[in-house]
């Protein structure tokens, strides 16, 4: 039996009432800005689209998930004060039921920038790609979109062929990709649809053409409207390329849904052991009081798993070695995991037992969450003499070579090495989320600013030169403010470094539906690493 975590935090404490207030803060900015996200287009653009009955993008999300059912959307602020088409891109992107499996859905928002795709839309589009191959989930794309944003052809060409690849190489593996399409897909957008197993077009409404007519008078002289050249009827009746004719929006959104009844059936590895699992015996509410708002600050890792687990449960393994890295056992909403968390700097003994764990989650073939909040491996002369450096080598080999499905919640600090010793975005964990006061860099602002000014400090040494030490300050003051512009969550997610930033009390529901996904495909290692170096 598990043993129960005992939590050891005072609510009435000024750390967890500071702690509060801060987070408290940073959610409520979370939830304002993630507002911008839901943008879907000026008002002109909406109000046209009423005016032809036409669903928004959101709605018809919506209509296609099962009632009543929850929706992970992912990547909600990529290209947030990136320039090109703000927060989200023009695509909405998730994880949601359709008639009871589990499907990946892409949505373009045609009411913003006719759904064009821009640089991070992109971006969102292959990432999303990539979690539908890995986790064998059918692709629903419901299309309307002008296709590349011609003014940043450089950046998208060569990538937006990757998109119609992969559709093409989950289509090999058995995974189907349904296309509904609404209205305008030129261009690029058209392949979209192309490459699908199954497309269904909205009569009188859907356009899929290579090129519309100004191109085709421009380049052959030829006259033609844009139905004749592409409308629904003429692919359903002529070309082939539509598989279905609906007569409206909900009529092949219901389509869609017959079509995902017929899919065979997903085969989950590993079921709940337990369905009827026992909730965390601590509210999940206090993980805003315990998480340092400041990642210079820290707090036991022991007090979040204690509300994230079923029951509080935890069977932590070697509790009294490598005390910086707590790992153990323990079931989210039923599911077996292996749980790596961060109480410290990574030291030689700490790297070494996470390797151990991590190969012995592998043997059980249980899915590993990593809980990030890391400032790195430990530096100095002692630690380089015990072998820092090949210490911390196994475990970014376990880390790299590992096969079990990754989860990463970034808590606080993800700084250096650390990073990648647990499972950062580079590792390719299946899926990975940040808290909004995460901060990720190769060291943190002060440290950073403080090498930078030693180097200029001994430069000035040995060519003699006196250092100017109010610039030296003013320097620092810059470089300080310049990585901490870069490295704050923020930042991070706008890059799609992360799937998306939560709101800390949604850690345990958002974790349960990760891993009711990852078990839609065999878990299952076959316990091979690259050379240890002992």
């Amino acid at each position: 039996m598990c043993a129960i975590i005992r939590s050891k935090i005072n609510p009435k404490s000024a750390t967890y009432q500071d702690n509060l207030v801060q987070m408290t803060t940073m959610v409520e900015r979370l939830r304002e800005t993630l507002q911008k996200s839901l943008y879907q287009g000026e008002e002109k653009h909406i109000a046209k689209a009423r005016k032809q009955d036409k669903l928004l993008a959101r709605e018809r999300i919506e209509l296609l998930l099962d009632p009543d059912s929850p929706f992970l959307e992912l990547m909600p602020l990529a290209g947030l004060n990136q320039g090109g088409f703000g927060a989200g891109g023009t695509i909405v992107c998730g994880i949601g039921l359709v008639e009871g499996r589990l499907c990946a859905v892409s949505a373009n928002v045609g009411t913003n920038k006719g759904g064009a795709i821009d640089y991070f839309t992109l971006q969102k589009a292959l990432r999303m790609g990539q979690i539908a191959a890995e986790n064998d989930l059918p692709m629903i794309n419901l299309v309307e979109s002008a296709g590349a944003n011609l003014p940043e052809q450089a950046k998208i060409f060569i990538q937006g062929g990757v998109n119609f690849r992969e559709i093409t190489r989950r289509s090999k593996q058995g995974i189907p990709s349904i296309s509904i399409v609404f209205g305008n897909s030129t261009a690029g957008g058209a392949y979209i649809p192309g490459m699908s197993d199954y497309i269904i077009m909205v009569k009188e409404r859907a356009k899929v053409f290579l090129a519309g007519p100004p191109l085709v008078k421009m380049a052959t002289n030829e006259i033609v409207d844009d139905e004749t050249l592409g409308g629904a009827d003429m692919h359903s009746k002529i070309s082939g390329v539509s598989d279905y004719l609906a007569p409206d929006e909900r009529s092949a959104i219901e389509k869609a849904r017959e079509i995902v009844r017929h899919f065979r059936p997903a085969n989950p590895h590993q079921n709940p052991v337990d369905i009827s699992f026992a909730e965390p015996l601590y509210h999940i509410e206090e993980l805003l009081g315990i998480v340092s708002a400041d990642v210079r600050k820290p707090f036991d890792a022991r007090e979040v798993i204690a509300r994230i687990v079923d029951g509080s449960e935890f069977s932590e393994f070697k509790p009294d070695y490598g005390t910086t890295l707590v790992c153990g056992y323990a079931h989210i909403h039923g599911y077996p995991v292996g749980i790596l968390a961060n109480n410290g700097v990574l030291f030689s003994d700490s790297s070494n037992k996470g390797a151990h764990f991590i190969q012995l989650c592998n043997r059980n073939n249980k899915p590993i969450i990593y809980l990030q909040n890391i400032t790195g491996f430990m530096v100095g002369k002692q630690y380089e003499q015990e072998g820092i450096i090949k210490h911390g080598a196994k475990l970014i080999n376990a880390v790299s070579n590992s096969e079990v499905p990754a989860i990463t919640i970034m808590m606080g600090a993800s700084y250096g090495a650390g990073n990648y010793g647990m499972s950062g975005r580079a590792y390719e964990p299946r899926f990975l989320f940040s808290y909004p006061n995460h901060q990720i860099a190769v060291m943190g602002p002060e440290q950073l600013a403080g090498v930078m000014e030693l180097v200029q400090r001994e430069s000035a040494n040995k060519m003699g030169v006196t250092v100017d030490e109010e610039q030296a300050r003013q320097m620092r003051e810059y470089m300080i403010k310049e990585v901490q512009k870069e490295s704050n969550a923020y930042h991070a997610t706008a890059q799609i470094w992360d799937d998306g930033i939560i709101d800390p009390r949604e850690t345990r529901n958002v974790l349960a539906f990760c891993l009711a996904t990852v078990n839609n495909t065999p878990i299952q290692s076959d316990n091979r690493y690259g050379v240890f170096r002992m």
